[in-house]
């Protein structure tokens, strides 16, 4: 199972919100760029960076994102208010290994198709559940798809990995939704990279159990409820 630290940038600053509300909001670092060259010393093999504002159709933080992906040696996966071909091109050519489509993904299941055919496995899919359905446009709506349907219509189309999160369990500490992150691992064969939750290194122990390929850990990584150098010996042991 791969640990990927995340990074989420809004405004220019690595934050963290709770259950997705962007009025619930904590900055925990005033440059994501030094934050991310940390996790990179830490021994972190990959890096999750989410644009916070692109999610919205705000101001994109792109540029400082591919800052990132120059400075850094391990590959960078980001998502948020990537919405087209042109934006996945220029996303990709910046350095960036994999892209992470979610609204878009939802609302035109027909662009996925084409960047999978262009791009194969350096595009991923983003499903950010509440309770049990798609959220889009920033979790601040929900769609008609179930989380489950909409991965398997993903499979369907070539995708190769999904990045789950259960947005009631994002940025609470109170440990992941090991039953949904089973239920997708099982519906699929995809590679899942599970989000939301993660709270010890004995949660990550438990999600590795639940055959996930990846793990996301944000918020107990910064207020030091997990150690990422114990966490990624602990993951990769």
């Amino acid at each position: 199972m791969i640990l990927y630290p995340a990074i989420d940038i809004r405004n220019g600053k690595c934050v963290r919100l709770t259950q997705g509300r962007y009025e619930d909001m904590t900055v925990f670092a005033d440059d994501p760029l030094e934050m991310a060259r940390r996790f990179e010393k830490d021994g972190a093999r990959y890096l999750h960076v989410v644009d916070l504002d692109g999610a919205r159709g705000e101001n994109s933080n792109r540029e400082l994102i591919d800052r990132i992906a120059k400075a850094l040696t391990i590959p960078v996966q980001t998502g948020g208010g990537i919405r087209t071909l042109a934006d996945i091109k220029a996303v990709l050519e910046s350095g960036i290994a994999r892209v992470i489509l979610g609204t878009a993904a939802v609302k035109n299941p027909e662009l996925v198709k084409e960047a999978v055919a262009l791009y194969g496995d350096r595009i991923a899919v983003g499903i950010d559940a509440k309770d049990g359905k798609v959220a889009i446009e920033g979790w601040e709506q929900t769609s008609d798809f179930t989380a489950v349907a909409f991965a398997q219509k993903m499979e369907a189309i070539g995708v190769k990995t999904i990045i789950y999160t259960d947005i009631a369990t994002d940025g609470m500490l109170s440990g992941p939704n090991l039953d949904a992150m089973q239920e997708m691992a099982e519906a699929v064969s995809l590679d899942i990279i599970a989000s939301g939750g993660v709270s010890s290194v004995q949660d990550l122990m438990n999600l590795k159990k639940t055959k996930v390929q990846g793990a996301i850990v944000g918020k107990a990584i910064y207020t030091g409820a997990v150690n990422l150098k114990e966490a990624l010996r602990a993951v990769e042991a």
